[in-house]
């Protein structure tokens, strides 16, 4: 039992004089007491004693209690406290469809319950998402004629997306079919969208080619999946596909166009979206405009770049970590370092991937090392694998290899072939063969190291070592792996048309395309004389 000298209320009888400061210092005491008591509570006999001691003294927390009944595995007696509660928080919904689901089996109960929650006007967290994906997963064996509606397949859709839940995904299409749901503008784009998640690209799109009638929705979410999976060819040509329908793009559309024309180099289609913004009046919109910025840096337009984020009203930190990347990638350090010094809003671990490899491009060591201190220091932020990637380049490309080496082993995870590739090259210019030794036995014993590119220098090192018999090793461990290199690849617009060059191409078909490209060349009346059309 509580003593009486703790219990708010007794001390408010006994000491009538007391502040209201004192008082409510008092009540905190005694909540914090039943708080603590709960965490030692082993047994329902226990629970109810103590709710009985809270609503003698007041104390109206049911949302304290219904956790331990579920834990405690009384689910009449945790039905009971849920449904005294006036307005249940996240904790207790969550808690109740733990116990549907995961104790007490009752998955149709745990998807109601989920619907209620959701209704209330409280947003499912991942917590919830892990058990009522569990729950809708176990929905066709329970024989109730549980009726799983539209919204509900939509809502866990979303959670399987984000959860990487292909089976449970795929489960649900399956309940949508049987239950005669059709493949509306609602559930149609959430499946596409999970299927882009999983990385099921062909199965996103044949549901977005089974939709009778498609909105925008469906037509970004399935450009978005091409896009976000690096399909960009096919993203950029499903939205002139859906130009050719006339479906009226939105910002999203752009967003995501502009996102898979930078990343092609894509750039006259990416001056066309920016018109097209303009007619519509998007062209300040914060992710159009930040997709501009993005999209003409990746092209290497850099001016135009800064004419649109000069011209933005209002900027974000993506639209900043869009203008210091550009500047970064095609060796403005200054430019980027400068304009880093005048962010107006607080930088975040990308903001500093693309400072960093600013120093990268410019070798400026002392100043990579300072920014590099300065983001735990100065901005409270954890440095990533990104960007003691970005360090041990920046030392390696000068030639301190040492400390590139003991910067890796400082590194709080397990180094990647990108930070070992870094080192390798360092070391094949600088013939160390040392630190290249090792890093090439590091690589070695790394099982999940598939850049053709490090193979090859390792190679190559041992083969000025002199080291054969390694050498042989390294290519056969590229075999052994099945690792190949990956053909280069390119992208070219004619006549607002995009196609696509790979370096592997077979000697027929590249004299076949470089023929079409001559009387291409010819039609536009190409001097090769003067290099003038």
């Amino acid at each position: 039992m509580l003593k009486p000298e703790k219990l708010a209320f007794s001390i408010c009888r006994q000491f009538p004089s007391l502040k209201p400061g004192q008082l409510e210092e008092a009540r905190r005491d005694l909540v914090r007491d039943f708080l603590c008591r709960l965490r030692k509570c082993v047994t329902v006999n226990q629970l109810r004693e103590i709710q009985a001691q809270m609503l003698l003294n007041s104390v109206d927390k049911p949302n304290f209690l219904v956790p331990k009944a579920v834990d405690l595995g009384d689910f009449s007696y945790a039905s009971l406290l849920f449904s005294a509660t006036e307005e249940p928080n996240h904790h207790s919904y969550n808690f109740m469809i733990r116990g549907l689901t995961d104790t007490w089996h009752d998955h149709g109960a745990a998807l109601s319950l989920y619907r209620r929650m959701k209704f209330s006007g409280l947003k499912p967290d991942n917590f919830t998402y892990n058990f009522v994906v569990i729950a809708c997963g176990n929905l066709p064996d329970l024989g109730v004629g549980v009726e799983p509606e539209e919204r509900t397949l939509v809502s866990v859709l979303g959670a399987c997306s984000h959860l990487g839940d292909l089976r449970t995904g795929r489960l649900l299409e399956e309940i949508a079919i049987t239950k005669k749901i059709g493949l509306s503008t609602f559930l149609g784009p959430k499946l596409i969208s999970m299927y882009g998640k999983c990385g099921e690209l062909d199965s996103a799109r044949r549901v977005f080619n089974q939709m009778v009638t498609k909105d925008r929705v469906p037509w970004n979410a399935m450009i978005t999946v091409y896009s976000q999976n690096g399909r960009s060819s096919e993203a950029i040509k499903l939205f002139l596909e859906m130009e050719e329908n006339r479906v009226s793009p939105d910002s999203v559309t752009f967003s995501t166009v502009l996102s898979a024309c930078g990343s092609v180099g894509a750039l006259e289609l990416g001056k066309r979206i920016e018109t097209y913004a303009s007619e519509t009046g998007l062209q300040h919109n914060i992710y159009v405009a930040t997709g501009l910025v993005d999209m003409y840096g990746k092209c290497g337009s850099i001016e135009e770049a800064f004419r649109v984020f000069e011209a933005m009203p209002v900027k974000n930190e993506a639209t900043w970590n869009a203008m210091i990347s550009a500047y970064a990638h095609h060796g403005h350090a200054e430019e980027a370092l400068m304009l880093f010094d005048r962010m107006s809003v607080p930088p975040s671990d990308v903001t500093f991937v693309g400072v960093l490899s600013a120093c990268v491009h410019a070798g400026l060591v002392d100043q990579g090392r300072r920014y590099f201190r300065e983001m735990s220091s100065s901005f409270g932020l954890v440095p990533k694998i990104e960007h003691y990637t970005n360090m041990i380049d920046l030392l390696s490309r000068a030639g301190q290899l040492n400390e590139a080496w003991e910067f890796m082993e400082r590194f709080p995870g397990k180094p990647d072939e990108v930070m070992l590739g870094a080192i390798l090259g360092a070391c094949q210019k600088r013939k160390d063969v040392v630190i290249g030794e090792k890093a090439m036995r590091m690589l070695m014993e790394m099982e999940e190291a598939k850049n053709a590119g490090n193979y090859v220098i390792s190679s190559k090192v041992f083969a000025d070592m002199k080291m054969w018999d390694e050498c042989a090793k390294m290519r056969a461990l590229m075999r052994e792996r099945g690792v190949v290199k990956t053909p280069g690849c390119s992208w070219i617009e004619i006549n607002g048309e995009l196609m696509e060059f790979y370096l592997q191409c077979g000697s027929e078909d590249s004299g076949s395309m470089l023929g079409l490209l001559v009387e291409e060349m010819k039609r536009e009346r190409y001097d090769d004389s003067s290099g003038e059309v």
